[in-house]
């Protein structure tokens, strides 16, 4: 497996958020991460990343112990991040911050160049020394997902993807999303929209209360409204 949860607990001071949950990815494998606002989505990426502490159970990468690694171990393993929020630099231009990550992947791989990223996202070529803060909403997620793919990762995690965001951009990323899947790059996504999650991704996992309750094809959840009504009140 690429990235494995085994028996996952995690805390934010006296809340116990993470509850034992345990999920896989494997690599290749396009998986979707679902529940309602506030069942540990995001707090489950972040322990994975290791910017939460797990306080129980294991992180494993590509089949080593990775738990209580600090984030840069993690990710050094062959894992982009595109954050909730998007995380650009405000003060880098688009350049800056697409080159600042720029590196071969664990197994020397080099397909995600400057060049490619570019051709992904025209609209990033056309605003190369914008500062990040001077992008749209909607182009700050771009650049968010082509630095993380400059990183030339073996998974992308995006969290949230396309919140917030115009029709025609959210169009734009989840095109974006399914080229990333026909590489042969790993991704795990969280996005409110479950229906675009489902058609994008091999398998999912609905969370709730800290926990993994359904886990299945996403073919097979996205035929079974009653039960996805039941876990995510659509």
């Amino acid at each position: 497996m690429l990235i494995e949860a085994r028996a996952l607990h995690a805390h934010y001071g006296q809340s116990h958020i993470l509850q034992g949950l345990s999920l896989s990815i494997a690599r290749g494998a396009a998986v979707g991460l679902l529940g309602r606002n506030g069942m540990g989505k995001t707090t489950l990426i972040r322990t994975l990343l290791g910017l939460v502490r797990a306080s129980g159970g294991s992180v494993l990468v590509d089949g080593r112990d990775m738990t209580g690694a600090r984030t840069e171990q993690i990710v050094r393993l062959g894992i982009g991040y595109v954050p909730e929020g998007r995380g650009v630099f405000p003060n880098l231009s688009v350049r800056e911050n697409l080159v600042m990550g720029a590196r071969p992947g664990v197994r020397g791989q080099n397909d995600w160049t400057f060049e490619r990223v570019l051709a992904t996202f025209p609209r990033l070529a056309e605003r190369l020394s914008h500062l990040g803060s001077q992008l749209s909403g909607g182009e700050q997620q771009m650049l968010a997902i082509g630095r993380a793919l400059m990183t030339n990762p073996d998974l992308v995690i995006l969290d949230e993807a396309t919140e917030g965001l115009a029709p025609q951009i959210v169009a734009e990323i989840w095109r974006t999303i399914a080229e990333i899947r026909s590489t042969g790059i790993a991704s795990l996504i969280v996005d409110r929209n479950y229906r675009a999650v489902l058609a994008n991704t091999d398998r999912a996992f609905v969370m709730e209360k800290g926990q993994v309750v359904l886990a299945g094809e996403s073919a097979s959840l996205a035929a079974d409204l009653e039960t996805l009504n039941r876990h995510l009140g659509v």
